[in-house]
């Protein structure tokens, strides 16, 4: 049999312990520095009590509520912000439904034809366009469409919160001596519709600059917790397009230019309501193409909704061929990109070629 040797030695004794040993006793810290009672402590995820019909639940049921909650949360905010999500319905599309729905109850206890507008269809001789697209809606229906939108914001408000900034009591926007009932009855929708009209065409602003002017309007009367009433809603409506104008128009008009217009408004005076409007709005200005399109076709709902819909013309031989040459310029434009695409491609497998070539070294 081979010797063997054993060694016996205690963890007590081991060299390494022993140097450990060595140095905490070197350490000049004390048992008293280190009490509990110093410093902040967090707490852990695994000490966090959970609630009562939660403690037992397995960890893909605690998931699934987790996600419920967050669902439940995501639904508030689309509803509270209809102006940054996409899904929330618009803020004027609810305010006109209370009057839809009561012309709608009132033609049919009165058997009365509800007078839509007359639809057309398409055929094999005659194809009916509408000029009015998301990308390019039509300037006088969108203007139409929105001064709509305000009309019945102002005729369904909860309320009538204002802020001294756009009251048009205390900053009038004329000189002009006005009617001692004009700040407590509604303005007819023909008037809204002036007053816009009158700005987008004096300063040349395009039927997208509408939509975005809707939609900080919304957006204001959410952050800011106002409602638009009959002494505000000139103020407001201002300042939505002044500030839409400049996000949306790479060549925006100054302020002081639409003091041509409203020449009895200083411009001061603009320059202080633009600077509180962005503020109430927290600055956010970004508009998603999401959000700008589900105002666009929300719209378009409300305009038929109130038997106000598009006009449809029939193509004409000249239309026909401006579309067929815009699309035959985009089916050029994607064949080019896909050569340019395969050009690319061949090139980086040339590059790769390259790479695995023998370098000839002189």
């Amino acid at each position: 049999m081979g010797g063997s040797v054993s060694c016996c030695i205690s963890p007590r004794e081991s060299p390494k312990n022993h140097r450990i040993e060595l140095e905490l006793e070197e350490c000049p810290f004390t048992a008293e520095d280190v009490s509990e009672d110093t410093g902040t402590y967090l707490q852990h995820i695994s000490d966090r009590e959970l609630p009562d019909g939660e403690k037992n639940a397995p960890s893909s049921e605690l998931y699934r509520i987790y996600l419920d909650k967050l669902d439940s949360l995501s639904e508030l905010a689309h509803e509270a912000n209809p102006s940054d999500h996409p899904k929330g319905t618009t803020l004027f599309l609810n305010k006109s439904q209370t009057d839809v729905r009561e012309k709608r109850k009132s033609n049919y206890m009165n058997n009365v034809s509800p007078g839509l507008v007359m639809r057309k269809y398409s055929s094999c001789s005659t194809i009916f366009l509408d000029d009015s697209t998301v990308s390019q809606p039509n300037l006088k229906n969108t203007i139409k469409c929105v001064a709509l939108a305000i009309y019945y914001h102002i005729k369904n408000r909860d309320s009538s919160r204002t802020l001294d900034i756009f009251d048009e009591q205390k900053h009038p926007l004329s000189r002009q001596k006005v009617a001692d009932d004009y700040f407590a009855v509604n303005p007819e929708h023909k008037l809204i519709y002036r007053f816009i009209r009158t700005l987008f065409s004096s300063a040349q602003l395009t039927a997208e600059c509408a939509i975005v002017t809707l939609v900080y309007l919304e957006r204001l009367l959410t952050y800011a917790e106002l409602d638009i009433c009959p002494c505000n809603w000139k103020r407001i409506v201002l300042g939505a397009i002044l500030l839409a104008s400049k996000v949306w128009d790479d060549q925006a008009v100054w302020n002081v230019d639409y003091c041509q217009i409203l020449k009895d408004i200083a411009v001061e005076d603009m320059n202080e309501m633009e600077r509180h409007f962005l503020e109430l709005l927290q600055f956010n200005i970004n508009v998603p193409a999401s959000v700008y399109a589900k105002y666009y076709f929300d719209l378009r709902s409300l305009a038929d909704d109130n038997n106000f819909g598009f006009l449809l013309e029939p193509l004409s031989n000249k239309r026909a061929q401006k579309l067929e040459a815009i699309s035959r310029l985009c089916e050029d434009r994607y064949k080019n990109l896909s050569k340019t695409c395969l050009r690319k491609s061949v090139s980086a497998d040339n590059l790769g070629a390259v790479k695995n070539t023998k370098a000839i070294l002189s």
